[in-house]
């Protein structure tokens, strides 16, 4: 179903096992899935990983809000702040912390505002590409891979 309606938004969404991985996840404890509903139509979805595969988040037990996604027509109706409110209320039952990756181009710039307003602060690790630091004066592709990881103190 999630690999349907997501094709059905996104033309670059290619079929693949990463929902059924999720849903695995889920099963075993170590993700939280959340699908967000507006009027009774699928809208989005959001993940709190137990574990990250941030390497800073791991070595601090900082569990990462992950793969954000609203469809377009959903947007500006408070969907992500909701997904949001219920994660950060999860990832506080464990730990004063949470974190999150966000990338650096035009098509997060939505999600980079919503995060400061949130109070998510770069966590001081510089800029990650596929979770590695890049050194200055290192060539990067600009991509999905290319983050920065931000922090909110919860509690």
């Amino acid at each position: 179903m999630l690999n349907t309606e997501f094709a059905k938004y996104y033309p670059w969404f290619t079929q693949s096992r990463y929902h059924e991985s999720c849903l695995e996840e889920n099963q075993n404890g170590t993700r939280v899935t959340l699908l967000a509903y507006y009027d009774g139509i699928l809208a989005g979805c959001c993940h709190l990983l137990y574990i990250s595969k941030y390497p800073h988040f791991v070595s601090r037990e900082i569990p990462e809000i992950n793969d954000l996604n609203v469809f377009p027509q959903y947007r500006n109706k408070r969907i992500a702040s909701a997904l949001f409110d219920r994660l950060e209320g999860i990832a506080a039952e464990n730990s004063s912390y949470v974190g999150l990756g966000v990338g650096l181009y035009k098509d997060y710039g939505n999600a980079q505002r919503m995060y400061g307003q949130r109070g998510y602060v770069l966590d001081g690790e510089g800029l990650m590409y596929g979770n590695n630091a890049v050194r200055p004066g290192e060539t990067v592709r600009v991509d999905d891979e290319l983050l920065l990881y931000l922090i909110k103190q919860l509690i």
